[in-house]
């Protein structure tokens, strides 16, 4: 399982742990993801998602997952929140 928010793309970044001695080797800062169900007024069901707590805190101040997924970017989602939002745009035109 890759180590992606599926809702912002973050992912893994490299850097350095710098000894007291200035000596430095590579590391990597894996993203804080978390697996989570969230709700989605439109659909009138729930979506299981791997997202980062980052991610997970905007979805929750733009007003829950319909909200988040008008705004979202189709490059930075996963193929199945992609797939998620394209029926969220459906229902809420039908409706």
């Amino acid at each position: 399982m890759s180590r992606v928010c599926e809702l912002t793309g973050k992912g893994p970044m490299v850097g350095n742990n710098v000894s007291h001695a200035n000596n430095r080797t590579r590391r990597r800062f894996l993203p804080n993801l978390n697996d989570v169900s969230l709700m989605s007024e439109t659909l009138g069901r729930t979506v299981k998602l791997r997202i980062s707590s980052a991610a997970l805190r905007t979805v929750d101040h733009r007003g829950g997952l319909d909200g988040f997924m008008a705004k979202a970017r189709e490059d930075d989602l996963s193929p199945n929140a992609r797939k998620i939002k394209r029926e969220i745009e459906k229902a809420q035109a039908s409706a």
